[in-house]
C-alpha cells in the first residue's frame, strides 16, 4: 500500500524517475525549495513500501496579482473573466511510469483540494497539455474541467488547457464553465 506524505527535501534526489515522460515540465532545484519553503502544506509525496517516491504534487494557493474589478469578489459581479480569486493551484503532478493506473494521481490532487478547501478557496485548478489523454481523463473524472485552452503556453508552442475544479466555498459553481475548450486566451491572460 501507498503513503501519502509531506515532501521533504530529500525527496528532490529521490523523483528523477518520476519525471521521464515527454508530458511532465519539470524544473530546476530551486523552484521546488521555494515551494517547499513557501506552501510545504501542499507539496506532497506518494511512497512505496520499499521507500522509494512513486508520484509527488506541487500546489499553492493564490489570486491574480491584481485587485478584483469589483471588490470583494464575487463570481456574480466579476467583469473580467480572467481575474482568478483565491484558489488552490497545482503547479506540478508526476507518477512514475511503474507506478501508473494505482490512484496516486487522484490521492494527491484530493489532498491539494482538501488543502485549498481549508484556506477557503473557489477551486482548484491546473494546467494541462492538451495532447496528454491520460492526464485529461484523470482530471476529468476527479471533477475538473476546462475553462479555457491558453493558446501557445509550452515552449514547444503546444496549447494548454486550464481546468478547474470548484470548491465548497463555489456553492453555485460559478467560478467554471461550459464549453471551455472553445474559450480561447493568450499566455499573457492568465498571470
Amino acid at each position: 500500500m501507498a503513503l501519502l506524505r509531506p515532501l521533504v527535501l530529500n525527496d528532490l534526489f529521490k523523483m528523477h524517475h518520476c519525471n521521464l515522460d515527454n508530458f511532465t515540465q519539470t524544473f530546476d532545484v530551486s523552484y521546488y525549495l521555494d515551494y517547499l519553503a513557501k506552501w510545504p502544506h501542499l507539496c506532497k509525496a506518494i511512497e512505496n513500501q520499499s521507500g522509494q517516491v512513486e508520484g509527488y504534487i506541487l500546489g499553492q494557493v493564490e489570486a491574480s496579482p491584481y485587485p478584483p474589478p469589483v471588490p470583494p469578489f464575487s463570481p456574480a459581479t466579476n467583469t473580467n473573466p480572467n481575474y482568478r480569486p483565491w484558489h488552490g493551484h497545482i503547479t506540478a503532478l508526476s507518477i512514475a511510469q511503474s507506478a501508473r493506473r494505482l490512484g496516486h494521481a487522484t490521492l494527491l490532487s484530493e489532498a491539494i483540494e482538501r488543502g485549498s478547501d481549508a484556506e477557503n478557496a473557489w477551486f482548484v485548478d491546473l494546467f494541462v497539455k492538451g495532447n496528454n489523454t491520460p492526464a485529461l481523463e484523470c482530471y476529468r473524472k476527479g471533477g475538473y474541467s476546462v475553462y479555457r485552452r491558453v493558446d501557445r503556453y509550452y515552449s514547444n508552442e503546444e496549447d494548454a488547457l486550464d481546468m478547474r475544479k470548484p470548491l465548497r466555498r463555489d456553492v453555485q459553481r460559478q467560478t467554471i464553465r461550459e464549453n471551455g475548450e472553445d474559450v480561447l486566451v493568450s499566455p499573457r491572460d492568465v498571470g
